[in-house]
Order: structure tokens, then C-alpha cells, then sequence
């Protein structure tokens, strides 16, 4: 496995690692945090499509024309929103367990030992001094810099799925006054943050297979049996 800290330095040994240990809570949580935010994206696209209210309206009166039964319209549309609404209803629960995943990856981030906080790491990263290491060392302090770009990264998700929460907890709730009166900007937050959401999930996932394939193998096996490069 290809670790930075082998490289030479001239007073310190690099911080940078990317093929990191996992404690088994980060490992339990990661997993089941991405199996609920797919099943939650999944909703999200059978609703915006197979399930898409207006769409399906033509098909109903089909298929009950078929069947010798005659409905207007808006009997129509009545059976095809009730489908999408439990699509949607579930999709609302996988929110509910979104937010207490957050919840205790907070709690997580306590517990942790302190040299496997991602504040530590992030501290401890971008408080290298590349301008220490030696002429030619450039590959380390290209790590370097990505390494802390690639973890500011991970907050700023957070930030992203945080606020993707809380605006579905306004949804969810939008019977509540204060959220009744603010449901349109918090129903384009949420819609607008989720490509962003999109994106992150995108991008990681081909940085992780082309890390895993390339300099640093065994970056995916390390989330789940928890072993990683240490370092010295």
C-alpha cells in the first residue's frame, strides 16, 4: 500500500495519510449512512419520474377503462397521488433516520480517540509546514494540500447533508406555523442542495475507485475491516 510518510522530510514526518485505520462505530455508521442516503435518493428518483403524479393520471383511466370502469380525471389523479404519497412517506422516514445518523456521527466525533477526530486531522494537516520538506519533495507536498482539501471536503458535506435535514424536517413538519410560512424558500433549499449532494457522491465515488486502483489499494477494504497504513 502506498503511504506519503515514507518519503523523505528534513525536521518532520508527514501527516498525510490517506489509507487511514477506522474505529468500528465510523465503520457501522458510514455503511448504514450510505444504504439510507441511496434507499433516500432512490425515492427520490422513482417519485420524480415512475411515481410522478401528473404522469400516471392517463394510465389509471386506462387501465380501469380496460377493466369496464369509468373515472374522471381527478379520480384519477386521486389513485395515482395516493401511490406517490407513500413513496414520499417513506421517503420522509429515511429523512427521520438521516438526521439522527448525523446526530451520532456528532456524538462519534466526541468519543473518538483524538488522533482519529477530523478536526485533529485537519488541524494537524494543515498545520504542515510544506516549506520544511526538501527540494523535490513536490509529490508530498501535493499530498498534503490534497489531503486537507479532501477533508475540508468531507465537512462541507456535512454542512450539505445538515442543511438537506433540516430543511426536511421543515417539510416534514410544515404543519408547524413558522415552517407553514416558510415552506416555499425551504422547499428550494432543499431541492437546490441536493444536487450539490449529487455531485459529492459523484466525485467521491471516482476519487475512492481511482485511489483504490491506483497509489493508495486497499482504500475501500479499510472501511470495512477497519485496518489501514499506520503511521510510525
Amino acid at each position: 500500500m502506498s503511504t506519503i510518510h515514507n518519503i523523505p522530510l528534513t525536521n518532520q514526518a508527514s501527516p498525510v495519510i490517506f489509507n487511514e485505520p477506522h474505529s468500528l462505530a465510523i465503520r457501522i455508521w458510514h455503511w448504514t449512512f450510505f444504504v439510507i442516503l441511496t434507499a433516500s435518493l432512490t425515492t427520490v428518483l422513482f417519485g420524480s419520474t415512475l411515481f410522478r403524479t401528473r404522469d400516471n393520471i392517463a394510465g389509471v383511466q386506462q387501465d380501469l377503462q380496460e377493466k369496464g370502469v369509468t373515472v374522471t380525471k381527478d379520480q384519477a389523479r386521486s389513485v395515482a397521488h395516493a401511490y406517490s404519497d407513500k413513496l414520499w412517506g417513506l421517503h420522509t422516514w429515511l429523512g427521520y433516520g438521516l438526521v439522527g445518523l448525523l446526530l451520532i456521527r456528532g456524538i462519534i466525533e466526541l468519543a473518538q480517540p483524538g488522533e482519529e477526530k477530523l478536526r485533529t486531522k485537519i488541524r494537524k494537516a494543515a498545520g504542515f509546514k510544506t516549506s520544511e520538506l526538501r527540494e523535490g519533495d513536490d509529490a508530498t507536498k501535493r499530498s498534503v494540500r490534497h489531503y486537507v482539501r479532501v477533508k475540508w471536503t468531507y465537512v462541507l458535506f456535512y454542512v450539505l447533508i445538515g442543511t438537506m435535514a433540516l430543511t426536511g424536517l421543515g417539510l416534514a413538519f410544515e404543519d408547524v406555523p413558522v415552517f407553514r410560512n416558510w415552506h416555499r424558500g425551504i422547499t428550494n433549499v432543499h431541492q437546490f442542495v441536493q444536487y450539490f449532494i449529487y455531485a459529492f457522491i459523484l466525485v467521491h465515488l471516482a476519487g475512492v475507485i481511482r485511489a483504490d486502483l491506483g497509489t493508495d489499494k486497499g482504500l475501500v477494504s479499510s472501511m470495512i475491516h477497519g485496518k489501514g497504513d499506520r503511521q510510525d
